[in-house]
């Protein structure tokens, strides 16, 4: 099953973790990715502490915890080569409709930020 396939049908948790250029590393909940045509893969954010630190420093690891069975899941390593601000991918890409009107309307910037998938790890083992 490929990445696209796997976030399509899997629920679980997710975290995003990334670090500042000095190596203080930060961990935040984060939805599933989303998987472009070219099988890079993107993360819509604000711009907090996450967004901050992949201003300098672009690796990131990304764990997924699938919400049915034990210790099933992914570990995703990451390296940022893109992003874009309040672009229109972003509201098309956006899952819960809900609160898209809300964050919309609340003048924050979002970043699509779009990264190369360096390895691929089961949640648990090599």
């Amino acid at each position: 099953m490929d990445l696209c396939e796997y976030f399509e049908k899997k629920k679980g948790t997710g975290v995003l973790a990334t670090s500042d250029s000095s190596g203080k590393v930060d961990a935040a909940l984060y939805a599933r990715p989303h998987i472009l045509d070219d099988g890079t893969i993107a993360f819509i954010m604000a711009d907090r502490l996450t967004h901050h630190n992949l201003q300098s420093n672009p690796h990131a690891a990304y764990l997924f915890v699938e919400s049915q069975g034990m210790y099933e899941g992914k570990r995703l390593f990451l390296k940022k080569i893109s992003e874009e601000k309040n672009s229109e991918r972003i509201k098309t890409m956006r899952r819960s409709c809900l609160c898209n009107e809300e964050k919309e309307s609340d003048g924050k910037d979002r970043y699509l930020v779009i990264f190369k998938l360096e390895k691929e790890l089961p949640l648990v083992g090599a």
